[in-house]
This record gives structure tokens, C-alpha cells and sequence, in this order.
């Protein structure tokens, strides 16, 4: 080999690969998380990323901040992890008795698999009587997580400025277009939960009261869904009827 030949191998042997090969200059996008419930995507080059935000995959990036900043907000209290105020007195005697009261057998309702429940507005019409508008609210405790079919949530309760109970909420759906709706779902779910802590409509969870109300104002009958002609068991209050598709059935025969 000659003396030429052998310089020009030991140059390329010491170059760099960028001094042969161009690169496109590599994109990387920083999430910024606002309490919008969203994140901006900010490239680190002039060329602009596509919106990639996937909500299956990062949820709804919408967890309360964790610290109170700005003017007028010292010795406020930050609800998405303080306990203030938690069991360190009885709420006064024309709260509680509100709270407290036996339900109106008008006022609950009941599933066609047999479960009762209260209305989740009535749950709320009793929180208004007894705290007033605006004394009571729900602060959330984390981000809403989403999975494929579910949506679930922490709420707090409080109640003229004291933490009441804490519960997770949950509400199923079946299109992404649903999420929205969801999201209220659970909410409500999580209020209904909390409001047991304070009493309300406990007689819901009572077996014998739950016994004896389905014997009084319920009743179960054997249904026919009008299109598939299948049957099966449902109940209803007495006095209502079973709505289309639905229809009742002398016999639960094949």
C-alpha cells in the first residue's frame, strides 16, 4: 500500500460521522400541564409537533394544584390534601336534624335489578337545606384516571369550610365521545358516597329497611323485550309500568 493510500484510510478512520452524514435536527416536545385539563406542546425546534395527546393513554392531565399562589390566597386551605377541620366538632342541632332525617318513601327509586337508590339531585336539595347554597362543594383530590371503559376520580366534601368525608367516584362508558359525561358521572357517584358519612338517606344501606320497602312499594314480574322475545325478571314501584322495549309477561317459558 502506498504512503498516499495510507493517509487517506487513516483519515477517515479518525473523522467524525457527522462530518459526513447530515442529520435532521431531532424534535422533542416539553408537556407543560395547565388546570385546564390540557398541556401545550412546545418544541425545542422551529418545526411544529402535531397535537398528540392521547387521553386512554395520559388521562385528562387535570390534578388540582398542589400549593396556593397569587394575591388574596394566604390562609386559604388547599382541599386537594388538607384534612381541616376533620371530626373536631358536631355540625349544630338544625344541621344534623336535616342531615339526618328519615326519607320520604317517595323519594327513592329502584332499579330494575332490585337495587334502591336516591336521586343524586336529591342528594344535593339536601345539602342546599342544610348548609345553604354555597356552603358546601366538592374539591378533587388527584387527576381523573381513564382506563378503556371506566372513569374514576378522589373527591372531598366540605362543608362550611371543614373537610367531611372523602370517596372515589366511578362511572362507566362505552365511547370516548362519553368521557365528558363521564367525568359528571363520577362526580355525582363521589358526592353520593361522601353523603353517607354525614347521614343522608343511610337507611339505604340498611337490610331491613331495604326488606321491608321493596315489600311495601315494589314488586317484581317477568318481562319479554319486545325485539329479541327474551325474558327475564325485573322490578319496578307499584303504580309504575315497565317502559319500551319492555313488556309484561304471564310466564318465563322459552
Amino acid at each position: 500500500m502506498s504512503l498516499a493510500t495510507r493517509r487517506i484510510f487513516l483519515t477517515l478512520a479518525r473523522a467524525r460521522p457527522s462530518q459526513f452524514f447530515s442529520r435532521p435536527p431531532r424534535i422533542t416536545a416539553i408537556r407543560h400541564y395547565q388546570n385546564n385539563d390540557s398541556y401545550s406542546s412546545v418544541p425545542t425546534s422551529s418545526t411544529p409537533l402535531p397535537d398528540t395527546h392521547n387521553i386512554k393513554d395520559d388521562g385528562l392531565n387535570d390534578e388540582p394544584a398542589l400549593t396556593l399562589e397569587g394575591e388574596g390566597q394566604s390562609g386559604k386551605t388547599d382541599w386537594s390534601r388538607s384534612f381541616h377541620g376533620l371530626s373536631t366538632e358536631p355540625f349544630p342541632k338544625e344541621i344534623t336534624d336535616v342531615l339526618v332525617e328519615p326519607l320520604d318513601p317517595e323519594d327513592v327509586e329502584i332499579k330494575p335489578d332490585g337495587i334502591i337508590y336516591l336521586p343524586e339531585i336529591k342528594y344535593r336539595r339536601i345539602l342546599n337545606r342544610a348548609f345553604g347554597p354555597g356552603g358546601w362543594g366538592l374539591a378533587p383530590r388527584g387527576e381523573s384516571i381513564v382506563t378503556d371503559k371506566l372513569v374514576t376520580r378522589e373527591y372531598a366534601l366540605v362543608c362550611h369550610g371543614r373537610l367531611v368525608s372523602i370517596a372515589r367516584g366511578e362511572q362507566q362508558y362505552f365511547d370516548v365521545n362519553g368521557i365528558p359525561t363521564a367525568t359528571e358521572g363520577c362526580k355525582s357517584n363521589a358526592l353520593m358516597r361522601c353523603c353517607k358519612d354525614l347521614g343522608i338517606a343511610s337507611d339505604l344501606w340498611d337490610p331491613r329497611f331495604i326488606r321491608k320497602f321493596k315489600k311495601e312499594y315494589c314488586e317484581d314480574k317477568f318481562v319479554e323485550h319486545m325485539t329479541t322475545k327474551k325474558k327475564k325478571k325485573m322490578w319496578k314501584r307499584k303504580g309504575d309500568t315497565f317502559e319500551y322495549p319492555y313488556k309484561v309477561t304471564t310466564s318465563f317459558g322459552n
